[in-house]
């Protein structure tokens, strides 16, 4: 039985001559066989607490790390940093090695876990923006991640309420969620392409001007039904930009032929490729596709300023 329920026993009347409170800690009278493992003997003084503000108020780590290498592993580790805050110390780690930052502390009234805003921060390491986080299929994720493990999004900062002292079911959780976030990085390979259309779309709404770009654009004069597609368009400039997104072999030769068909109708325009990732194409499309457009990105992520520095100095020839 754990040690919160033997204290309810005790507080319930079956032995309430035992238990008494000396500012807000539990105190219990000689050490007996029904004292509850972990509890030292206690001098009697004072009135009776309830069992709930007497855990609360006075967390006691050793049965904290208890409960955490029973719900969890065996490795768990507290380091106390100052008053009521705690390192918690987990083998779990993201995929290159650092481990989950995760901290128990006590906010306001209660006692929380939280990753202090670094799972985010790591992220962004794998050349991903913040926001590419809140929207899109990684914000989807993210968001149902949140509300399956009761977690809360604070600025950034990831957190968990840990209710009625479960602190060992709260960590799991919290850990469980932590993994499924910093998953978004590593989806299939068909979300990874969805994902990449959804950030450059999302780029390019910051960067160029509503009124200036339209999205999936077709020639309604050469091409009412819509089979050769731009990705975006710029207008507004003597030649308007055309820009793709290349996810895959397939996606280079259908851009390589669609600008050859642009040209073969008399189209005046300045085309941009934004890969994925280059290094992924074969060398074959890649050629081809080299000999008909104006421009290549190699990736979307390593390069947003270069590319917003470019579109800049196209849009300001008009």
């Amino acid at each position: 039985m754990s040690i919160r329920h033997e204290l309810a026993k005790l507080i319930a009347g079956k032995q309430p001559d035992r238990i008494r409170i000396i500012r807000g800690e539990v105190k219990m009278g000689p050490r007996n066989e029904n004292m509850p493992e972990g509890l030292k003997d206690r001098t009697e003084c004072g009135r009776i607490w309830s069992i709930g503000r007497c855990c609360l108020m006075h967390m006691n780590p050793e049965i904290i790390i208890e409960e955490f290498r029973q719900k969890i592993c065996s490795e768990i580790q507290l380091l106390p940093e100052g008053l009521n805050r705690y390192r918690v110390f987990t083998p779990f780690q993201f995929d290159d090695g650092d481990h989950f930052v995760i901290v128990l502390k006590k906010q306001n009234d209660n006692w929380i876990l939280t990753d202090e805003g670094h799972t985010y921060m790591h992220l962004t390491y794998s050349d991903l923006d913040e926001k590419d986080l809140t929207r899109g299929t990684r914000g989807k994720i993210i968001e149902n991640t949140l509300s399956m493990f009761s977690m809360k999004d604070e600025e950034g900062e990831l957190t968990l309420k840990i209710h009625e002292n479960e602190y060992g079911d709260a960590l799991y959780s919290f850990i469980q969620g932590l993994a499924k976030i910093s998953d978004v990085t590593y989806l299939a390979r068909e979300r990874v392409a969805s994902t990449f259309m959804e950030d450059l779309y999302g780029y390019l709404n910051e960067t160029v001007l509503k009124q200036r770009r339209t999205f999936d654009w077709h020639d309604p004069v050469h091409d009412p039904d819509a089979k050769y597609v731009v990705d975006c368009r710029i207008n507004g400039i003597q030649n308007p930009i055309f820009i793709f997104g290349l996810l895959n072999d397939d996606k280079v030769l259908n851009t390589t032929i669609n600008i050859l068909r642009y040209k073969q109708w008399g189209l005046r325009f300045t085309s941009i490729g934004i890969f994925e990732d280059q290094t992924e194409i074969s060398r074959k499309p890649l050629a081809k596709l080299s000999d008909v457009i104006d421009k290549q990105f190699s990736n979307l992520y390593g390069n947003r300023d270069g590319i917003k520095s470019y579109l800049d100095a196209l849009m300001a020839e008009s």
